[in-house]
């Protein structure tokens, strides 16, 4: 194998790894275009549908919310604890650094002890003044009828939080901030407030819309599929060439022709300039 077919297989086997890689990023993207795709689809289907009792939704305290349920709009009535108010840390909201406030809602109950559903009911913006439970402006008391649409919990965190603070919406650690005992029944979802009847005496600002915005991957998968073909055409004929001793680093190319002066050039006499340093150098000369 000469040199020049050593080079056009190095640049096949490059374009190849380009190829694979900017396909896999294509697929990536594509992925991330059908999971958002579907998000959007949920949040049509649930967000402004009417409001169902959680019952219907939920049986049981641990039935699971399905990725189809997420959003739903659900009304129950009973009570706050605001006691149990706990600050969610490093929530921005429209870029505005922000804690949400959340605060166990205790479900009426023929014993007077339905379950909790840990309820997120909008958000503060962080200062110097606002880093405990108290600076978040409290619910309504007494029998409440409020509307939420239902989230899945999140992961636990590993991470500390200042007391009545927590860093992650999992509904167990929420509720031990907040100091309700481990006894109480409580849904393993939590709620985004909706409406709240009657309205608390200082208003809190509302929890933003999920963004519907599909984003970018769609054109991302496009634009990853068109470097990969760009990838296997370029370099593919750049080997072309290499194999067919064409390329810039090849030895096997004819040497160019030398370039031929012209006769009216050849026939010409020394100029008037050759003449005159000729006669200077005679005349200088020992």
């Amino acid at each position: 194998m000469n040199a020049g077919h050593r080079r056009a297989v190095g640049l096949v086997l490059v374009a190849i790894v380009l190829a694979v890689g900017c396909t896999l990023a294509g697929r990536w993207q594509w992925g991330r275009h059908v999971t958002v795709d579907a998000e959007i689809a949920t949040v049509e289907a649930n967000y402004h549908a009417p409001a169902v009792p959680i019952e219907s939704v939920l049986p049981r305290l641990d039935t699971p919310l399905t990725d189809a349920r997420v959003w739903t709009r659900v009304s129950l009535t009973g009570h706050y604890r605001a006691s149990g108010t706990v600050l969610l840390r490093n929530r921005p909201v429209d870029s505005e650094s922000a804690f949400h406030v959340l605060v166990p809602f205790q479900e009426d109950a023929s014993d007077g002890a339905g379950p909790v559903l840990v309820v997120d009911r909008g958000w503060i913006p962080l200062s110097t003044t606002q880093e405990s439970p108290s600076a978040a402006p409290a619910p309504p008391t007494g029998r409440v009828t409020i509307t939420v649409h239902l989230r899945q919990q999140e992961p636990l965190s590993t991470r500390s939080a200042p007391p009545g603070q927590v860093q992650t919406i999992a509904i167990r650690q929420v509720l031990d901030a907040g100091g309700v005992a481990t006894s109480v029944p409580a849904y393993d979802v939590f709620g985004g407030l909706d409406t709240e009847t009657p309205a608390p005496a200082v208003p809190i600002t509302a929890l933003p819309a999920p963004s519907t915005d599909p984003g970018s991957h769609l054109s991302y998968a496009f634009q990853w599929w068109t470097f990969a073909i760009g990838a296997l055409v370029g370099f593919g004929r750049m080997a072309l060439r290499e194999a067919r001793g064409e390329g810039p680093g090849s030895t096997d190319r004819p040497a160019p022709a030398p370039r031929r002066v012209p006769a009216s050039v050849a026939r010409r006499g020394p100029s008037a300039e050759d003449v005159e340093d000729a006669l200077i150098d005679a005349q200088l000369g020992p």
